[in-house]
């Protein structure tokens, strides 16, 4: 595994961390940065993924688009479009005004992040 695929990963696992804190802060709770550092944990270790496969990731967010990207790298790997619709819409609806997201959708992103990301780690054990 190179050094861009580990910084890769020390980025997703920061903001795996950070997306866990922030929902179980007992202060200043900011469900959208849950919501926004869920999706970006599974962003980055798609990307890591796919560099690790030799495989210049785009330079997008949607998770949509990179899981068909993925899965033409990796061909045993999927994960349901509806969920990553929703990290994707989560992390760049709540960013801006005129929507928050709440505890519920907060909660659900997080839940989200915790499957594809221990799938993701375990395809990057798999590939060394």
């Amino acid at each position: 595994m190179n050094e861009t695929v580990r910084e890769w990963i020390a980025k997703a696992e920061g903001d795996y961390w950070t997306a866990n804190r922030e929902l179980h802060a007992s202060e200043w709770l900011n469900y959208d940065a849950v919501c926004f550092h869920s999706q970006q944990c599974i962003e980055k270790l798609m990307k890591a993924v796919l560099i690790h496969r030799s495989t210049v990731p785009p330079r997008i967010h949607d998770l949509v688009q990179l899981d068909r990207v993925l899965a033409s790298s990796v061909p045993d790997w999927s994960w349901p479009v509806e969920e990553l619709r929703f990290l994707t819409r989560a992390a760049v609806g709540y960013r801006y005004p005129g929507e928050m997201a709440d505890q519920e959708e907060a909660t659900q992103a997080l839940d989200i992040c915790v499957r594809p990301r221990e799938r993701l780690l375990a395809l990057l054990e798999e590939l060394e």
